[in-house]
């Protein structure tokens, strides 16, 4: 990430706002920098303006962060006709926004995960198409279930919300949309290692991360091999455990 400062000049003293707000249709965060730049020196005689004097100016400027800039074109095919936990690194997260990107998807994000050398789609829900269209979310902080990370796909395994994390759909907070999708892509960062609990019928995708039958629970745990482990959750309106 490249961070730009600007640039004062002695004799023009003009504070220049940054521009704000606003999904500009890439999955970003944002994280902003400030830098001081005294205006010292001696002031003019009888100046009305904020010219003289030892005064100083600070400007403070957001550089986003756009994690939909890796995403790819090309896909392993390594994924089984199973439930499963993929353990691997974070390629790009899409918003439902980021028709930019190849395979996108207008109500789900999207994680692209390395596993192996290759790149897999885990296609996480952000709006219902039946019912209330908010989905239900909570993050908490959680280790990984067992066993351990380690890189692969891994079948054979099951996740239950009640009995493994000890949560009930009484703790999660329905979002629409736009701002669940915002929480989910903050909680994820590049490059960093991932495991998501997802289902899939073969090939480079995986579906389903949200509350199922209580044995093939969908989650994301990001920072999954250390102590600060957690897990991002998701149910809809009719799911009651």
């Amino acid at each position: 990430m490249r961070i730009t400062t600007a640039l004062f000049s002695a004799a023009l003293f003009a504070l220049l706002p940054s521009c704000g707000g606003g999904d500009t249709g890439s999955s970003t965060d944002t994280t902003t920098t400030t830098s001081s730049t005294a205006s010292g020196g001696a002031g003019g005689s009888g100046g009305a303006t904020s010219t003289g004097g030892a005064g100083g100016t600070t400007s403070s400027s957001t550089t986003p962060i756009d994690k939909a800039k890796d995403c790819t074109d090309t896909f392993g095919s390594a994924l089984t006709n199973a439930f499963g936990r993929i353990d691997g690194t974070v390629l790009a997260v899409l918003k439902p926004t980021d028709l930019q990107c190849p395979m996108p998807n207008s109500d789900h994000v999207i994680i692209e995960v390395v596993m192996n050398g290759d790149a897999y789609r885990m296609v996480v829900n952000v709006l219902s198409t039946f019912g209330d269209p908010d989905v239900s979310y909570l993050a908490i902080d959680h280790a990984l279930p067992a066993p351990a990370w380690s890189e692969g796909w891994h079948t054979g395994v099951a996740l239950d919300y009640a009995a493994d994390l000890g949560v009930k759909s009484g703790d999660f907070t329905p979002y629409p949309m736009a701002e669940l999708s915002d929480m989910v892509v903050d909680e994820i960062s590049l490059g960093e290692k991932i495991s998501v609990y997802a289902s899939s019928s073969g090939g480079a995708s995986a579906h389903k991360v949200h509350r199922n039958d209580g044995k093939i629970d969908g989650a994301i745990v990001v920072h999954p091999d250390a102590a600060n482990a957690r897990a991002l959750l998701f149910h809809f309106s009719d799911q009651m455990f």
